[in-house]
C-alpha cells in the first residue's frame, strides 16, 4: 500500500517537472489511482467473503444475525484479515483520503468485534459478559492498529468520533456492537468508492425500524442510541443543528405525519428513549 502512494506521489512529481499533454496526465493519474482504490478493496476482500457467508438480513431487512458458530469455523480467514489491517501503518492511514480512513475503520471496528465475541463464543449471551465490575469490554486493549494496542472505545471514539473529523453521525449506523439493539451488521464490507451510499443505506434501514424508532402523536420513541450521542447528530450534517432537524431529515423512512414533522420543526414533540436490547445478535 505504501508503495502505490510512493507511486503516486511519484507520478504527480513527475507530471509537474515534464510537458505532458493533458489527456496523458489523466491517463498515468488514471491509471495510479485505479491500482490504489484495487490494493484498499483486496485489503478488505477476505471480511467482506465472511460477511456474505456468515451475516443474514432478517425482521424485514431492518436487523441482521451473525452465525457465530461459522464464523468460528472460518477464524483463520478472520485472524488473517485482522493481522492484514495491523499491517497498515499510521503514515500511510493519513495519506488516505477520508472515505477510504473512515470505511478501513468501520471494518476494522466491526471486525475487531467478532474476534471479541468468538473469544467466548459460545459461552456468552451478551457483549458485556466480557467486561468487569470495573471495565467495559469495550476499554479492554487488545487491537493492534495503527501502531498502537487500541481498544474497541479508542476506535470508535478517538479514531472515527474525535473531534468530529469525519463529520458524518451516519457512523453510528455502521458500527456493530454485537447485540441486537444495535444497528445491523452490514452483510458487506464498507469501501471507500461506496461509504456514502453504505452509509445512508444503513441510515434508513435502522430509521425506518419501528421496533427501534417509533412516533405517537406528538412523542418520539427513539433507541438509546440517541441519547448517548445526541451531540453527534447536532453538528450540522446537511444543515442539521438539532437531533429534531436530523431527524426531519428521514421523514419518509420514519413515516412522519405533516403534523409529526410540523411538531419537530417548532421543536414541541417530546422524546423517550427506548431500553436498548444487550442480547447476542447471534443466527438462531
Amino acid at each position: 500500500m505504501l508503495n502505490l502512494n510512493n507511486q503516486r506521489a511519484t507520478v504527480i512529481l513527475a507530471i509537474t517537472r515534464a510537458k505532458v499533454l493533458p489527456s496523458v496526465v489523466l491517463l498515468m493519474l488514471s491509471a495510479v489511482f485505479s491500482a490504489v482504490t484495487t490494493a484498499q478493496e483486496a485489503l478488505h476482500q477476505p471480511w467482506q467473503a465472511l460477511l456474505t457467508q456468515h451475516v443474514s438480513p432478517i425482521n424485514d431487512g431492518h436487523s441482521s444475525q451473525v452465525n457465530y458458530a461459522g464464523m468460528k469455523t472460518d477464524h483463520a480467514k478472520l485472524t488473517a484479515y485482522l493481522t492484514a489491517l495491523g499491517k497498515i501503518d499510521k503514515q500511510t492511514f493519513e495519506q488516505w483520503p477520508a472515505p477510504q480512513q473512515l470505511s478501513f475503520l468501520i471494518n476494522a471496528y466491526n471486525a475487531w468485534t467478532v474476534e471479541l465475541i468468538l473469544s467466548a463464543y459460545p459461552d456468552i449471551k451478551s457483549i458485556k459478559d466480557l467486561g468487569s465490575f470495573f471495565s467495559s469490554p469495550w476499554s479492554k486493549k487488545f487491537i493492534p492498529l495503527l501502531g498502537e494496542t487500541r481498544s474497541l472505545d479508542n476506535i470508535e471514539h478517538e479514531l472515527i468520533r474525535g473531534d468530529n473529523k469525519y463529520g458524518d453521525p451516519r457512523i453510528h449506523f455502521a458500527v456493530n456492537c454485537a447485540s441486537i439493539g444495535c444497528p445491523a451488521l452490514r452483510e458487506e464490507a464498507y469501501t471507500a468508492e461506496k461509504l456514502a451510499q453504505q452509509l445512508e443505506q444503513q441510515t434508513v434501514r435502522f430509521l425506518s425500524d419501528k421496533t427501534r424508532n417509533r412516533f405517537n402523536k406528538a412523542e418520539m420513541e427513539l433507541s438509546s442510541i440517541f441519547k448517548w450521542y445526541q451531540e453527534d447528530f447536532s453538528l450540522g450534517f446537511r444543515a442539521s443543528d438539532s437531533l429534531s432537524a436530523f431527524i426531519l431529515l428521514y421523514a419518509e423512512p420514519l413515516g412522519l405525519t405533516p403534523e409529526q414533522q410540523a411538531l419537530l420543526k417548532a421543536k414541541k414533540m417530546d422524546v423517550d428513549y427506548l431500553p436498548y436490547d444487550w442480547q447476542l445478535n447471534v443466527a438462531r
